[in-house]
């Protein structure tokens, strides 16, 4: 049986007085007031799903490497600028990873190491550019990077075999790397608001993606091969 702590929308501002079992395997702090969390809580070995969102964090000890076991992390909705190193070296985390709407202004490249990991969140942040190699993510079958201020995408990209979802929208991109057509497992491109002229002809060899948006680029010239690549199955929206 999973021991498990929710004290969501408590209005806490500390956990003084809360008591934290050695047994917990699920804490849920998510919409309280913290500023911070006492050091006891990254010595729960056994933690396996923590959410600490909307709150008001600036920072994260790099004691959270001991957390082994935890495979669900939301830190979202706080005013986290950096990382510690240590949270890629979390070999539990496979299933989720919520950084959005914090104050991250450099993708942090020890998340290249979760190598299990499924999905990640890092939308609404300040993020210009990403690492140029992102090949450790593995087993990432989504990827929301949308509101950020990217310009580019890495070659690298193409690595990223299982990806499923790739959420890009409102940022600043140009161009995509050709590499792209490399996701053979995409499902669903959104590249909403950025400043695409032009696509990548290797996106017509997503044979499985069935739905590409496209709408708000208004320099984009629509590629002859879109409306072939329309009408094999993919919806487009323009």
């Amino acid at each position: 049986m999973t021991t498990r702590l929710e004290l969501s929308g408590q209005g806490l501002t500390s956990l003084t007085g809360v008591s934290l079992p050695d047994s917990l395997e699920y804490l849920d702090l998510y919409d309280n007031r913290l500023t911070s969390v006492p050091g006891e809580l990254w010595s729960l070995s056994g933690l396996r799903v923590l959410n600490l969102a909307a709150n008001r964090l600036t920072s994260v000890s790099p004691a959270i490497g001991a957390l082994r076991q935890l495979h669900t992390l939301d830190l979202g909705h706080n005013e986290l600028s950096a990382l510690p190193d240590e949270i890629g070296e979390l070999p539990g985390l496979t299933e989720y990873l919520y950084l959005s709407d914090n104050r991250l202004t450099e993708f942090p490249a020890a998340l290249c190491s979760l190598g299990r990991l499924k999905y990640l969140g890092c939308t609404d942040n300040r993020i210009s550019t990403l690492p140029d190699d992102l090949s450790g993510l593995t087993s990432l079958r989504e990827l929301r990077l949308y509101g950020n201020g990217l310009t580019a995408l890495p070659e690298s990209l193409g690595t990223l075999s299982p990806l499923r979802e790739l959420h890009l929208r409102r940022n600043r991109l140009t161009s995509l790397p050709d590499s792209i057509g490399e996701l053979s497992e995409l499902r669903q491109l959104d590249l909403r608001e950025n400043r695409l002229t032009t696509l990548p002809a290797s996106i017509a060899r997503l044979s499985k993606l069935d739905k590409l948006d496209l709408r708000w680029n208004k320099e984009l010239r629509e590629p002859s091969w879109l409306a072939d690549f329309e009408a094999l199955g993919c919806m487009v929206l323009r």
